[in-house]
């Protein structure tokens, strides 16, 4: 999935040096603490625009692929 995900910020996104925003979340299940840490990366406002676009993008050709095949 991680490789997905970079797959739809392209090649710039693995090359750059991206900070990243932590957040992190503890709950109680049971007898089991369940911790999870968001990572947010942190754009530009130029980069965060590109990024958006792209999978704007990337969304509408998946929509068109499968919008024709409503029956």
């Amino acid at each position: 999935m991680f490789q997905h995900i970079l797959s739809l910020y392209g090649r710039d996104f693995m090359q750059a040096q991206v900070k990243y925003e932590s957040e992190i979340k503890t709950a109680v299940l049971g007898d089991r603490t369940i911790t999870v840490k968001n990572l947010t990366p942190v754009f530009s406002p130029q980069e965060l625009e590109k990024h958006n676009r792209e999978i704007e993008r990337r969304l509408f050709d998946v929509f068109r692929k499968y919008a024709g095949q409503r029956g």
